[in-house]
Parts: structure tokens; C-alpha cells; sequence
């Protein structure tokens, strides 16, 4: 019986993430080894994401560029109208619009929500392109599933922050991008999918590998450097801190996607947060916890509906 090699880690920072195995020998072998290509890949900066609409990352270079006119915004958003309606609904949704004033117009769209909210959602229209291409309709199941979870973290993102200085927009939109990387992975094994053995053993292996992919791919694409260290530590629990730390985004994440977890489980939850820094950084009780779900998951429905899940 042949021997199979040491799976490899994907180096993000000073953490090396080893990927779970738990396929049989020779399609383990296969995933690991398409997953060591991917991650090499994506590092030395080649990034390519099939049907991943373009205008995604015009919007982004856009709203970075400090010279960038609202006009010119809405000029780049305007010139697709899925996305114009996109973001119509997102401005009007009860999540973001708290006034309930309908706003018809996109500059007027684009200015209440601002600049993160507008990412988060052009990333919305182009996660529903991609499920809507005849290319990808074998893993459209897989990723509606994963936008679903990206909705969730968000959701609590958007909700833990506002105990924090951290922006609560830009948690938002790290919430929705943390599943950036297991995306990547997912519709680049598109029609090599049946080497890697059954599909539950497939995403347990991806899990281990997708939030390094995932903060590769940001870099690339420019997004702010806080936000894609986020998105590659955002498995960090056992995180330290050092004394007198401050609360960022990377601790935002990281209780975010834990409570995220947690709230699949049947009730009653327990969240087991005792000497994890990042819950101690934030000051959360288990209480603070309970509560926090309680409110993501009131205010979930209409995320879900502005966003397209």
C-alpha cells in the first residue's frame, strides 16, 4: 500500500494552517495537491476567479482612489443595471435604511450607504451572476450555502462592531468577504471535483486551507490591508494579545465567525469563550453573546433578502 505524503500548510503571516484530512488515500492526496497548487498560485499574485463579474473590482479601485467623484461612481454602478437594482434594494432594506424613506435614485442610493456598504453590495451582485452561470450550476448549491454563512458572519460583524471603535460597515464587509477564499477554491475544482473523493470530505479539507486563500486573493485585489489580515486570521481563537490591546477587525472576525458556528447548533447554545483574547478584547460575556446572536438573527432576514440570498 502506497504511502501518502504529509499534507503541506499554506503559510499566512506567522501561522502555518494544515489542512483536516479525512478522504481515502488517493483522492486526499488529490485535494491537497490541487489545493498546494491553488495556494502557490494565489501567493504569487495570479489570481484567477472564473465569472467573477470585473465591475466588483472597478467599484473597489474606484472607491479607494480619494479623486474618485460621486459622479463617477455612479457612472461605474449605473452602467450595470442588475447591480443599480442591487443596490437600490440594499439602500431601502430595513437593515440600512432606518429612516424607511424609498430612495429611487442611485446617487442617493450610493451616499447613504457609503463606500463599504456599496462593496458589500456589488460582492451580493456578483455572487448571484456567478450562481446564475451555466458553467458553475454544479456548485451553485455550494455556494449559495456559503453566502448564507457569509450573511450570517456579517450580520454579527455589523452588530459585535458597534461595541468597538472599528467601523461597523467595514465589518460588514469583511463578514460578507471572509468565505472569499473557500469561493476561489470551490469554482476553480469545478469539473475536477470527482478526484477529490465525496463532497462533505472535500469542504472539511477546504476548511483548513480557505482563509489564507482568502487573504492572498484580497491583497491582490487591493483591498485594505486590515481587511484581508482579517480574513486570513479569522480562525486565530486561540489569538494572543498583547496587554493594553484594543479591539480591532481581525477580533471582530474571529468572534463572529464563532458565533456563527455556534448558532447552527440546536438550543440550548453554549459558547465556550474562557480564555479566548479576542472575546476578552471585546469584553463579551456569555450573555453579551447570547444577546448578540439574538439580534444578528432578528435583523438576518432582511440582509438576506437585500443581498440575494
Amino acid at each position: 500500500m502506497s504511502t501518502v505524503p504529509e499534507a503541506p500548510t499554506y503559510r499566512s503571516g506567522n501561522t502555518s494552517v494544515a489542512p483536516l484530512i479525512t478522504t481515502p488515500a488517493s483522492a486526499r492526496a488529490a485535494a491537497l495537491q490541487f489545493l498546494d497548487t491553488l495556494a502557490a498560485e494565489v501567493s504569487s499574485g495570479n489570481v484567477d476567479l472564473p465569472c467573477f463579474p470585473n465591475i466588483v473590482i472597478q467599484i473597489r479601485n474606484a472607491l479607494s482612489d480619494p479623486a474618485t467623484t460621486p459622479e463617477t461612481t455612479v457612472r461605474i454602478v449605473g452602467a450595470e443595471p442588475r447591480l443599480t437594482a442591487r443596490l437600490l434594494q440594499t439602500a431601502n432594506s430595513a437593515a440600512f435604511n432606518q429612516s424607511g424613506k424609498p430612495l429611487t435614485d442611485l446617487r442617493s442610493a450610493i451616499t447613504r450607504l457609503g463606500h463599504q456598504l456599496v462593496q458589500s453590495a456589488a460582492m451580493a451582485f456578483a455572487v448571484q451572476h456567478m450562481k446564475n452561470e451555466q458553467s458553475l450550476r454544479s456548485v451553485t448549491d455550494q455556494l449559495s450555502e456559503l453566502w448564507k454563512d457569509s450573511i450570517t458572519v456579517a450580520s454579527i460583524c455589523l452588530v459585535v462592531a458597534r461595541r468597538s471603535k472599528v467601523s461597523p460597515e467595514e465589518a460588514f464587509l469583511t463578514g460578507l468577504l471572509h468565505g472569499i477564499g473557500a469561493m476561489y477554491i470551490i469554482v476553480r475544482a469545478v469539473g475536477k471535483l470527482g478526484e477529490f473523493g465525496d463532497q462533505a470530505s472535500f469542504m472539511d479539507t477546504i476548511s483548513g486551507w480557505h482563509a489564507s486563500i482568502g487573504k492572498a486573493v484580497l491583497e491582490n485585489w487591493g483591498f485594505a490591508e486590515e481587511i484581508a489580515e482579517a480574513v486570513g486570521e479569522q480562525n486565530g481563537r486561540e489569538r494572543e494579545l498583547k496587554r493594553n490591546h484594543e479591539a480591532d477587525l481581525t477580533d471582530i472576525l474571529i468572534v463572529a465567525v464563532t458565533l456563527a458556528e455556534a448558532q447552527k447548533r440546536p438550543q440550548p447554545r453554549t459558547v465556550e469563550i474562557d480564555g479566548l483574547g479576542s472575546f476578552a478584547a471585546l469584553r463579551l460575556t456569555t450573555q453579551h453573546c447570547d444577546a448578540i446572536m439574538a439580534h444578528a438573527e432578528r435583523q438576518l432576514g432582511s440582509l438576506q433578502q437585500a443581498l440575494g440570498c
